[in-house]
């Protein structure tokens, strides 16, 4: 190259350069600017949990009407879908057999007791002559069985009365509770026959009303655990209160209570059955109807509730989070989470109360390591964060 050429070329090279390159920083020089995060400090809040379980309902009474004699339906006396009151006259069936058989037995009965005086006494005279001597003890012993039998034949003949004085009773079906009557399954005109397989009609008392709802029993194993280990307290105010959704997710105007849980597990769900109560005074709920009932399970005193932004997952779904320690430093902690509750997680184990949670700015972080420092500043007031106390809404399941 020629010499002259090459002197230009450093030259340039020189004049491009900037000024001081390759020198470390003077003790004046500004340091890299650390990252920017929002946090929110933890505060451990009481919480009543919640759970929400499908179920259905059902009648609090059932009644289905049979006839409990033989004999021809002369009049239908209700009208189908409407209410009934208990021992309001459904069905009439023809008396007239069965008055006849009453009157029988009346008729029966009326000669038997005739009968009696005259035997009774011929016994009384027959064993004064025996004292005397004056009659064999044959004669006596054959009165006396005779006496014993027309007293046995008034008796055979008022229970005969009495039946027959049943049966006609039977000739008029009356409703064994007061309710809703569905469609008959007869008209007038129809024979029917006692206690026959196909009811005439069925009553079902609706107000109040059951709500049958399953649970899992490793659901209620868990739920037995923590209260038996003190982390959840029963709640005596809101113990047995139940809150009531319809299938379009209405709320229900009335509050429930839990009756009972049953003690036996359905081998084939695996599940225990929880019966409820509803009052019913509108009708709104009918038997079989699908609904959600919000049951509460208890009390956390020192609930630690996480914003969901705050909350990531590693490639494998676990939880974790990163948090800010005190010396402005970033951390990052696994979580255990057991709910999701509103727009928060429910932490068991991993945050406590006072931590800084990281919710803002984590696209930074993920390029960082832990120990990284950050500027913290407080993120914003959420608007719907839950007061303390509050109840935990529905659980997601």
């Amino acid at each position: 190259m020629n010499p002259r050429a090459l002197i230009v070329l450093i030259a340039l090279l020189a004049a491009c350069s900037p000024e001081g390159a390759g020198k470390p920083p003077g003790p004046g020089a500004a340091s890299p600017q650390a990252p920017q995060v929002s946090v929110v400090t933890l505060e451990p809040r009481r919480l009543a949990l919640t759970t929400v379980l499908p179920g259905r309902t059902s009648a609090f009474r059932i009644a289905e009407i049979r006839p409990q004699v033989n004999g021809l339906v002369l009049r239908r006396l209700f009208e189908e879908g409407s209410e009934v009151k208990e021992g309001q006259v459904l069905y009439r069936i023809d008396p007239a057999p069965f008055q006849a058989a009453l009157d029988n037995a009346r008729a029966a009965l009326g000669r038997a007791e005739a009968n009696l005086p005259a035997v009774r006494a011929r016994e009384e005279r027959l064993r004064a002559l025996l004292e005397e001597g004056a009659v064999s003890r044959q004669d006596y012993d054959d009165v006396s069985a005779a006496l014993k039998q027309a007293t046995a034949e008034i008796a055979y003949w008022q229970a005969q009365v009495e039946t027959a004085r049943i049966h006609l009773g039977y000739t008029q079906i009356t409703a064994p509770i007061a309710g809703r009557i569905g469609k008959s399954s007869i008209t007038d005109g129809a024979i029917v026959t006692a206690y026959q397989p196909l009811p005439l009609a069925t009553i079902q008392q609706i107000d109040p009303i059951y709500v049958d709802v399953p649970q899992s029993s490793a659901e209620l194993l868990r739920l037995n655990r923590r209260l038996a280990a003190g982390r959840l307290k029963p709640d005596p105010q809101a113990r047995h209160a139940v809150r009531l959704f319809l299938e379009d997710g209405t709320p229900y105007p009335h509050e429930g209570s839990l009756q009972f849980r049953d003690i036996t597990v359905d081998p084939a769900t695996g599940a225990v059955t929880l019966r409820m109560v509803f009052p019913n005074p509108q009708g709104v709920l009918l038997p079989g109807m699908f609904v959600r009932a919000e049951i509460h399970e208890g009390v956390l005193e020192q609930a630690i509730l996480a914003p969901q932004p705050g909350i990531q997952r590693n490639p494998k779904g676990e939880p974790f989070a990163y948090v800010v320690d005190a010396g402005g430093k970033v951390e990052i902690r696994p979580l255990v989470l057991e709910r999701e509750i509103g727009s928060d997680w429910l932490v068991t184990s991993g945050l406590a109360a006072g931590d800084r949670l990281i919710v803002e700015g984590l696209q930074a972080l993920r390029m960082l390591r832990p120990g990284t420092p950050v500027t913290v500043r407080e993120a914003s007031p959420r608007a719907d964060a839950p007061p303390a106390g509050a109840s935990a809404p529905p659980a997601s399941k």
